[in-house]
């Protein structure tokens, strides 16, 4: 039986340990036969010498993560555990230069693993809670592979349900009806491209914004296609999307499975496709988390709060 104790120095034990030690027991519980003791910034071990070593050796790269990345989340401690490579956090790991010069990059570790699998993977979905980049980020490879010459357009759809608003009650025609409800596709956007370019790709085609219900019938070949808001779409409207699949395409589905706006939750189908597609080589996931948040600091803890309160009931 060996013994060792580790001293956690420069940050603080909660940060690492998360909010009710809930990373903490969930590394431990990678540990069973390790008796794993926290007080403060000191964690006793107790067990099989070579446990207590890689314990020490995985808990030395979450550290790392930590102070690189300035959060720990699930999926961090996932990858570290499981063996796989963490991305590292580098000033070169740029998406792209938007308008002005702004520099558009990759801010969080999820973001990161969504531009790494996009290159492995023609078909990602990225879910999570709102504000953690993803449909900015998704965006942003979109620009960059039309810069590129990867492919010959870029499609950004959602489907047609509104967040407790009715379009029929709006004024206007169909497309000013439905401009604002896509106004967040057309803001990433402006950040990236120039206006008067941008308005001569809307012109000529080269880039498309449209409600889901205008994919019916179309092979998108040559293009990168995003469909947001996911989770508002039933399963076999996400069926008819990703059938609408070509050559040469690339898609990203996003969603937040706890912003449902269907009259009936159970009715998406974004849960029950990853579900079903999981599994299957071509089609890679990532699942963003409060860690990712990256709006005004205040909408992580807004999250958490409302997270806690469904817990509760």
């Amino acid at each position: 039986m060996t013994e060792k104790i580790i001293e956690i120095k420069g940050i603080e034990p909660v940060d690492i340990y998360g909010a009710n030690n809930v990373f903490f027991n969930l590394i431990a519980d990678k540990y069973p036969e390790l008796k794993i003791v926290a007080r403060g910034n000191i964690i006793k071990l107790s067990g099989i010498e070579k446990e207590i070593n890689d314990f020490e050796d995985k808990f030395a790269m979450l550290v790392e993560y930590l102070e690189s990345y300035g959060a720990v989340n699930h999926s961090a401690i996932d990858s570290i555990y499981s063996n796989e490579k963490l991305p590292v956090n580098r000033e070169e790991n740029i998406i792209l230069y938007g308008n002005s010069g702004r520099i558009i990059k990759a801010r969080t570790y999820n973001q990161q693993r969504l531009v790494e699998l996009y290159g492995k993977n023609d078909l990602l979905f990225a879910t999570g809670p709102a504000g953690s980049g993803k449909t900015y980020t998704a965006i942003a490879l979109a620009v960059r592979a039309l810069k590129n010459r990867e492919v010959k357009r870029i499609i950004l759809t959602r489907p047609a349900v509104e967040a407790g608003e009715r379009l029929g009650f709006l004024p206007g025609d169909m497309k000013e009806k439905l401009d604002p409800y896509l106004q967040p596709l057309y803001d990433a956007l402006n950040d990236m491209i120039p206006v008067r370019k941008l308005q001569s790709y809307m012109e000529d085609g080269t880039v498309q914004i449209a409600p889901l219900a205008y994919m019916r019938g179309r092979t998108l070949d040559n293009a990168f296609v995003i469909l947001d808001e996911a989770q508002n779409t039933t399963l076999s409207q996400i069926k008819m999307f990703l059938t609408r699949m070509g050559n040469n395409a690339k898609f990203i589905v996003t969603g937040d499975i706890t912003q449902i706006d269907l009259p009936r939750k159970s009715d998406s189908g974004l849960p029950k496709v990853i579900s079903l597609l999981n599994g299957i080589d071509g089609i890679a996931f990532v699942e963003f988390d409060v860690a990712d948040i990256v709006r005004h600091r205040l909408v992580k803890q807004i999250v958490e709060a409302f997270d806690k309160n469904e817990q509760v009931e």
